[in-house]
């Protein structure tokens, strides 16, 4: 894949990792203790989204205090792969997000690979 050598960059206005929904989510919901499962539940409004996600602004409203699992400097450690590099798995996740929740052709997965490139170029 091209992004290999790419930095991880989260893009304003996404918000795609924000969609919660336990049933869209298993895989990650099944990688958290029990408590982070109760919070990550607690967080999940009845839309499927972060209650804390303002979808207007695309932008979380608790970004600053927001959980570990939803900083995605844990990937890795919460996926039990830290012997994979954290960017490419965070380019993955994002890409994956992005596609499953705006579609392969959306403005914001084609902003996401613009900026990944961008800064791949820059390094």
């Amino acid at each position: 894949m091209k992004h290999k050598s790419s930095t991880w960059v989260c893009i304003s206005q996404c918000g795609a990792c924000c969609r919660l929904a336990p049933e869209e989510r298993l895989e990650a919901l099944e990688q958290l203790s029990e408590e982070q499962q109760k919070e990550y539940l607690s967080l999940v409004a009845s839309d499927g989204w972060c209650k804390f996600y303002n979808k207007s602004t695309k932008e979380c409203l608790i970004y600053t205090k927001r959980p570990d699992f939803c900083k995605v400097k844990n990937l890795s450690k919460i996926f039990k792969c830290e012997h994979k590099n954290n960017d490419i798995l965070a380019i993955d996740f994002c890409i994956q997000n992005i596609k499953s929740i705006y579609s392969g052709r959306s403005s914001v997965l084609k902003r996401y690979k613009k900026a990944i490139k961008c800064l791949a170029s820059k390094n």
